[in-house]
């Protein structure tokens, strides 16, 4: 029996291993001094964040261990079966065997080997592999609802109803969050997938807290950049519609340290937004890892407010600045050439105040790309910094791509930005960036 149960388990334990997304573990508990400094500290340049890489190259080591793990089912199986053989012999030296008993136990084993390889085809149906395209859409999905109001909803707070929620999620659970502000800190753990968060209309539904970098978290710890999200998505197919996500912590004084405030962070694969507003002041939106998909959302913020090692399309949305003086919109952390990730924007508008870069180069290999988007009388004409490190202007790729506006003039860019053919920009324009023909469904 207890073999059996470890076959049982090796199997759900090879066929999770092979057909879910790759997770990566938290750095929640990174020193603080891997913390980013404010843009204007006298420190930033000598201040690394935390990476960590989202490469398909993972796959292959993924396929490596699990045919390691079918060698050890195979060894256990064989032995469960000689090992029963055994215990058979031995039965019949101190008692008659029992034909009957012996086939009803036989019936069963099959029974439970048949029920669970339903249960991998069902799943097999709903997750993709390296070979299979991934599809969104699963069914049956259900339905819950946040209010406010306790009688009007299922739950008054959004981490209840994620609570409440399978420890491993397989099926799409819609949230529905009527109109209010909800004071809460969220977060979704790796395993409850297939979450859907859907408002009334990002003016109407607000989630809203205030930590930032500095703020001492349960253990007596700071929290550092990661945990200071308002809300954070640790799983993959995540979708949020028509909701605001926002850090209250006010806009730092220039040169401040500790902080960064985030709004959102997502660590997962396979997000969309739809209609979202993101807002806060350094560090807004920690696009963390994973392809990702923005439609006409806002993101506001003042330094690096969109940043990470994402491979994400921003399309028809509006990037808006409040800084008080010197800014830049993204900070990309790509850090190797082998990292298939970079930040597009398509048909989006960088307003606001204060003078900014489009982007710093975060990763030594940042790459960021601003297509058919307006840009306001608000950026720095080099447009770009290589944060300190002149040896990242032969690695970082920034371009720009037919670009308008008073700041999208491409006269006084750093020598090491493009102007982009149509050719090299073809790859930046469409889902196609992102793979989102995959994954992307009905949005």
């Amino acid at each position: 029996m207890l073999q059996y149960k470890l076959t049982f388990h090796l199997k759900s334990f090879l066929y999770i291993h092979i057909h879910t997304p790759l997770l990566i573990p938290s750095i929640s508990n990174f020193p603080p001094s891997y913390q980013k400094h404010d843009l204007n500290s006298t420190h930033f340049n000598s201040i690394e964040r935390p990476y960590i890489c989202f490469s398909r190259k993972m796959y292959g080591y993924r396929i490596f261990f699990s045919l390691l793990l079918l060698i050890l089912l195979q060894i256990i199986t064989t032995n469960k079966i000689t090992c029963h053989g055994r215990i058979h012999h031995h039965q019949h030296k101190h008692e008659k065997s029992n034909p009957k008993q012996l086939t009803i136990n036989m019936t069963k084993t099959y029974e439970s080997e048949m029920e669970f390889m339903k249960w991998v085809n069902f799943v097999g149906s709903l997750k993709h592999t390296l070979f299979k395209t991934a599809i969104n859409k699963l069914f049956p999905s259900y339905i819950l609802t946040v209010s406010k109001n306790p009688n009007t909803g299922d739950f008054t707070t959004i981490q209840d109803a994620i609570d409440s929620l399978p420890l491993i999620n397989l099926v799409r659970v819609i949230i529905k969050v009527k109109s209010g502000i909800y004071e809460e800190k969220v977060n979704i753990p790796q395993l409850k997938a297939f979450v859907s968060i859907e408002g009334e209309g990002a003016d109407n539904t607000i989630v809203e807290w205030g930590d930032t970098a500095q703020t001492i978290g349960p253990n007596g710890r700071q929290l550092g950049t990661f945990g200071s999200a308002t809300f954070a998505v640790n799983s993959p197919y995540f979708i949020a519609k028509n909701i605001t996500f926002k850090n209250t912590y006010p806009a730092p004084a220039p040169g401040a340290i500790g902080k960064q405030a985030v709004a959102f962070r997502i660590s997962a694969d396979t997000a969309a937004f739809v209609g979202c507003k993101f807002l806060g002041a350094q560090d807004t939106l920690y696009d963390h890892f994973g392809r990702h998909y923005y439609k006409d959302c806002y993101i506001e913020g003042t330094v690096d407010f969109i940043f990470g090692n994402g491979l994400s399309l921003f399309e028809g949305c509006e990037v808006h600045a409040i800084a008080q003086k010197l800014g830049a919109v993204t900070a990309q952390g790509r850090k190797s050439m082998l990292d298939d990730t970079g930040f597009s924007f398509v048909n989006c508008k960088v307003t606001g105040s204060g003078v900014l870069y489009l982007g710093r180069a975060w990763g030594p290999f940042s790459r960021v790309v601003f297509a058919y988007t307006y840009m306001d009388n608000i950026i720095i004409p080099k447009g770009w910094s290589d944060w300190g490190d002149p040896n990242r202007d032969m690695t970082v790729y920034y371009g720009q791509y037919k670009c308008k506006g008073p700041g999208a003039s491409f006269a006084g860019r750093v020598a090491w930005s493009k102007e982009l053919t149509d050719d090299e920009a073809k790859p930046f324009l469409s889902l196609n960036f992102i793979d989102g023909s995959e994954w992307i469904v009905n949005l």
